[in-house]
């Protein structure tokens, strides 16, 4: 057999052991390392396996979870996100999960995702939007990064202070008057739940963000938050929603 030909051979068979070995290394050791060196810090998890992390276990418990009939009541985390109730309970409110082999630290004490989210900016940062999100919410606390985010988010403390979200009571008792009424002509009927409080969500908004009901920013959330991914690539689209923002802007700063 000729050099040429044992090198011919030889260069597959290194080919397939070196993507095997990173196969293993990426899906096996690096995981299972991983996942000891957080248990050794008191950072309990579901165990990893391998390739599909613990993705088949929380379909199958969301799955269950979905094909069983659920009492009229608040406590909808056990339905809705199943597999991270039963982690917490069995390993605590912080927890290692795995994404395929990707690890996930799930956090649910509010003190940490505070500090998680609030003041480690740099740790924790948001993932680049993307050219239509930017054009359509522009640089603002949705998009920003960074010291700009930072700075964004202290201006926008007031809004969302104490005393301000009382002054806001009034609109969003108007708004639940509002939808209450319009329950009226359903008796004996079904209604559609999703949609009705969708209309009771962009009433709140519309009141409390423009002082106007839901009608006149009808426009505006039915373009923005509504419509598909196509359509708010259209520059029109996006003219529309700022044109419909400024007529009710300039309508309330003629009332002031």
């Amino acid at each position: 057999m000729s050099a040429l030909t044992k090198l011919a051979i030889l260069f597959p068979c290194c080919f397939i052991l070196v993507a095997f070995v990173k196969l293993l290394y990426d899906y096996l050791w690096r995981p299972l390392r991983l996942q000891h060196m957080m248990s050794s810090q008191g950072i309990k998890g579901p165990p990893y396996t391998f390739i599909h992390g613990n993705n088949k276990e929380a379909a199958q418990m969301t799955m269950e979870a979905l094909s069983k009939p659920m009492a009229l009541r608040h406590d909808i985390f056990p339905r809705v996100q199943p597999h991270v109730y039963s982690c917490v309970n069995r390993y605590g409110r912080n927890y290692l999960a795995w994404d395929g082999n990707r690890p996930e630290l799930v956090i649910t004490e509010a003190e940490l995702v505070n500090e998680v989210l609030k003041h480690s900016v740099t740790t924790f940062p948001k993932r680049k939007p993307t050219f239509f999100l930017t054009g359509l919410f522009g640089n603002g606390l949705v998009t920003a990064l960074g010291e700009k985010w930072v700075k964004q988010r202290k201006l926008a403390n007031y809004a969302f202070h104490g005393e301000s979200l009382k002054n806001m009571t009034p609109a969003v008792i108007a708004s639940v008057e509002t939808m209450l009424e319009r329950w009226k002509g359903y008796v004996g009927k079904e209604i559609e739940v999703y949609h009705e409080f969708r209309l009771l969500t962009s009433e709140v908004i519309s009141r409390t963000a423009f002082g106007s009901s839901y009608l006149e920013g009808e426009k505006i959330f039915d373009i923005k938050l509504w419509k598909s991914a196509d359509m708010l690539e259209s520059e029109e689209l996006s003219k529309g929603i700022q044109d419909c923002v400024m007529k009710i802007v300039k309508k309330r700063e003629d009332k002031v």
